[in-house]
């Protein structure tokens, strides 16, 4: 296996964090699941910085986002498969 690009850490995940730097719109990310060390493959549709994440699936307004197996916040935004998720898109529910 090659060096992943992003990493999810649970299958009901709706994000992934980037793990490298400089990742390119366009990219072919090769993305662990690190519960079962499964894979598959995303396009990356923005640029990304390494630590910030991407959504795996199309997320509506109002849906929640899933990072860790947990509730991480709620879509202020429609966010695209592939696209940039970060505080421009998402807002926690705690305030």
């Amino acid at each position: 296996m090659s060096v992943p690009h992003l990493l999810v850490h649970d299958k009901k995940d709706t994000v992934g964090v980037v793990v490298v730097e400089g990742l390119a719109a366009g990219t072919d990310m090769l993305c662990v699941v690190t519960a079962d060390n499964s894979s598959f493959k995303l396009k990356s549709r923005m640029d990304v910085p390494i630590g910030h994440k991407i959504a795996l699936t199309d997320i509506k307004k109002g849906d929640t986002v899933w990072k860790y197996g947990q509730d991480i916040g709620v879509a202020k935004a429609k966010i695209g498969k592939g696209e940039h998720v970060h505080v421009h898109n998402v807002k926690t529910k705690r305030w």
